[in-house]
């Protein structure tokens, strides 16, 4: 007499699941959480050395960069490279303790970034007060912490 196939342990490969289900692998727009996150973190960190305000003086044009505006553009630029030491990390191997997900992180530090940005689009600072409009730059943050807040929230989605 032969036993039944589903008493056969030898049959599952190992590192299935004891069910024998595996979870698909994410595709499209949801796999795209972790690209989504360090470029948008690269691009947040470069903005900081773009053009925030723009203005002219007497006969002058002037453009004051992120850096140039204070501790707030500084701390900009710092948030960004965080973003991307954390997608550079994960990728060499590194992994956070499971109490602490990766994708919380990268959602803080983009809210932390916009709310750091949308504080520089509302008051200019008096060191730059020649300038009287935003530049490019500025947007430029915005869209980039806004962008890596959508892919935290991606990356949330992926761990699910």
């Amino acid at each position: 007499m032969e036993t039944p196939d589903f008493f056969d342990l030898e049959s599952s490969a190992p590192g299935d699941p004891a069910g024998g289900y595996t979870r698909p692998a994410a595709s499209g727009l949801w796999a795209a959480g972790e690209r989504i996150t360090w470029v948008a973190g690269l691009i947040l960190a470069l903005s900081s050395f773009m053009g925030w305000y723009a203005g002219s003086g007497v006969g002058v044009k002037l453009a004051v960069i992120g850096w140039q505006s204070g501790v707030l553009g500084k701390l900009v630029f710092f948030l960004g490279l965080a973003v991307v030491v954390i997608v550079a990390l994960r990728e060499t191997g590194f992994e956070l303790p499971p109490s602490v997900p990766e994708s919380l992180i990268v959602l803080a530090l983009g809210a932390l970034a916009a709310i750091f940005v949308l504080i520089r689009i509302i008051s200019i600072p008096d060191a730059v007060l020649p300038a009287d409009g935003r530049g490019i730059g500025i947007w430029i943050s915005l869209l980039a912490s806004l962008a890596v807040i959508a892919g935290g929230l991606l990356r949330a989605a992926e761990e699910l």
